[in-house]
């Protein structure tokens, strides 16, 4: 990890969902690398907080991501501040409408796809045209086991996360060659705001699970660190498990 913080310092690293959970432990871990963070959120007041706590480093971006011309105004501002984009952390993201799919709110459903799905295509969108000029870059989106896993009540996440998940694997095939370097992380369950929705839902066993069962958001924040690094090639175009432990030991975590 040393030598992947080495790498990040003068880096700029543009972060969705950054008002909290582990789009801000991401914030606080990447400034602590040296890198300059470019923080989106709808919470203006939580990402200016965040943005004073960081410093000179940091700039706070009021952004919805499921509007493309915001996030192409907010990359238009970062690379206005801080020159480049080099890594792109698709952080935001809704847990809910969590109900049977007969019962399911249409609007809610279409709402998390907006925000979940078209969310994540427009930073990438936006984002792939000033990572191509510079010659290259990271884009690390979280993703989840439920890409793969029909569990119940959650079909407009499940539905979202094997989206994103097929987003990265098409970055990859497309632009690789071009030096970009794309990425999912499956971070397991997280100590975050979205776990108290969860648990409030009583719908299907991830509801269960007590607190002391999730894992801390500087876990995967550490993570996607250490997925910047040379050290993670081998997954590029595939999603990484935060559940396995011989990742977890790479990362360093205990």
């Amino acid at each position: 990890m040393e030598g992947v913080m080495a790498n990040m310092r003068g880096k700029t690293v543009l972060i969705t969902g950054a008002s909290r959970g582990i789009g801000a432990s991401a914030a606080r871990v990447f400034a602590d690398a040296g890198a300059n963070v470019a923080l989106l959120a709808r919470t203006e007041d939580a990402i200016a907080d965040l943005t004073k706590e960081v410093g000179s480093q940091a700039m706070a971006i009021p952004c919805d991501v499921s509007r493309f011309w915001e996030v192409q105004k907010a990359v238009d501002a970062c690379v206005a501040t801080f020159g480049q984009i080099d890594v792109l952390i698709n952080c935001a993201g809704l847990i809910e409408p969590i109900a049977h799919l007969s019962e399911a709110d249409p609007e809610d459903w279409g709402h998390l796809i907006d925000v979940n799905v078209k969310g994540v295509f427009n930073a990438m969108r936006a984002t792939l045209p000033v990572m191509i000029e510079n010659d290259g870059g990271t884009i690390l989106t979280i993703g989840s086991g439920a890409a793969r896993t029909p569990y119940e009540g959650w079909s407009a996440y499940s539905a979202s996360k094997a989206a994103a998940l097929m987003l990265t694997r098409t970055v990859h095939n497309e632009t690789s060659a071009q030096g970009i370097r794309a990425m999912s992380l499956a971070p397991g369950s997280v100590a975050t705001d979205m776990q108290v929705i969860v648990k409030d839902s009583g719908i299907n066993p991830a509801s269960q699970r007590g607190w002391d069962e999730h894992v801390p958001p500087e876990w995967p924040a550490k993570a996607l660190l250490w997925m910047c690094g040379s050290e993670a090639d081998p997954w590029c175009g595939e999603e990484i498990s935060l559940r396995d432990n011989e990742i977890r030991q790479k990362v360093g975590l205990v």
